[in-house]
Order: structure tokens, then C-alpha cells, then sequence
């Protein structure tokens, strides 16, 4: 397996349909507590215009996506409202003593793994590889997540990411999590 940039449409198209496949509102309740779930819904369109602003982290199995890591900036928020909403939320919630909004970060839009690869270490290569592609130009990397997605939770601790601030909006209850690489 081999992690990297996206670069072909084909890989933005498989991440569009991985995301698809593991929606929340696509899965059982069982797979969603056993398996955890995604919540934004990226389209292929979507992501080759946000791909466009700033390439997302994929790991590949050959020609098979093992899993993917959008990346986001502020500035995908004109392409991704969704992503609007939660910037909006960032400028209200103080971290290191002013607010998360003045700090240099970036966001991951959503993370997946396929489940022939879940266990096998592809969320650690996702993230590595974030940091490795851009801590020199962010001190952070910021997300949202589900509190009824706690593998997630578990996963993105493991990562390094610590929970600052937990919320709800129209879309459910969330926790504010950030790795912190300064």
C-alpha cells in the first residue's frame, strides 16, 4: 500500500463512493456502532473542485483506494458550505488563549477507511502523511466528530488529536478535536 496525494480522477471518484457507502444515513444501526460512519457527503464533483484548492491524502492497494483523509482549507468554504458552518463555530471557541480562528490550521473534511482495510493501520499512514505533506505551512490540523461515532473518537486520540470543545448544531452534537503540531 502506498500513501500519497490524490492525483488521477478515478482515485476522486472512489472516494466518493467510499464516502457514499459508509454515510451514515446509508448503514445499519449495528455497523454504525460497530464500525463507525461518516457524516458529510462529498460528491465526485465536489471534490475535484475542492481538489482543486488543496489535494486530499488517499492510501492506495494498487488501483483499490484502502482509504482517504479530505483535506480542507478555509477557503473550500465557498465550494463546501458545510464546511462554512463549522468555520463560523471555530471563531466562537478559544484555544492557547485566543480564538481557534486566528491559528494557523487546516481541516480533514473526512477520513474512511475501507472495511477490507479497517484494523491494518491505514488511519496512522492517512495522518502521518498529513503531517509529513503539511505541518511546515499549519500548526494544526482541526475536525469535527460525531459523539455517536466514538470508534472514531478512539482513533483520532490514538492519532494525537485532543478534544477542546464539544457542541451541537443542527446536525447533531460534535467534538471539536485538534492535533497540535507547534
Amino acid at each position: 500500500m502506498i500513501t500519497k496525494l490524490v492525483s488521477s480522477k478515478e482515485e476522486l471518484e472512489q472516494i466518493a463512493r467510499l464516502s457514499a457507502a459508509n454515510q451514515v444515513a446509508n448503514i445499519s444501526a449495528e455497523t454504525k456502532e460497530k464500525e463507525g460512519f461518516v457524516s458529510w457527503l462529498y460528491s465526485s464533483d465536489i471534490l475535484t473542485r475542492l481538489h482543486t484548492i488543496i489535494p486530499s491524502v488517499i492510501t492506495m492497494d494498487g488501483d483499490r483506494l484502502a482509504g482517504y483523509a479530505i483535506s480542507l482549507t478555509k477557503d473550500c468554504a465557498a465550494v463546501y458550505p458545510s464546511l462554512a458552518v463549522m468555520l463560523e463555530y471555530t471563531g466562537t471557541v478559544t484555544y492557547k488563549g485566543r480564538p481557534l480562528s486566528e491559528h494557523s490550521f487546516y481541516i480533514m473534511g473526512q477520513i474512511c477507511v475501507d472495511i477490507a482495510y479497517r484494523g491494518q493501520g491505514v488511519v496512522q499512514q492517512l495522518y502521518e502523511f498529513h503531517k509529513k505533506q503539511f505541518s511546515s505551512r499549519y500548526d494544526m490540523l482541526v475536525t469535527e466528530i460525531s459523539v455517536n461515532n466514538p470508534r472514531s473518537l478512539k482513533a483520532h486520540k490514538k492519532v494525537g488529536f485532543n478534544v477542546i470543545d464539544t457542541h451541537r448544531d443542527p446536525d447533531g452534537e460534535w467534538d471539536l478535536v485538534v492535533w497540535d503540531w507547534s
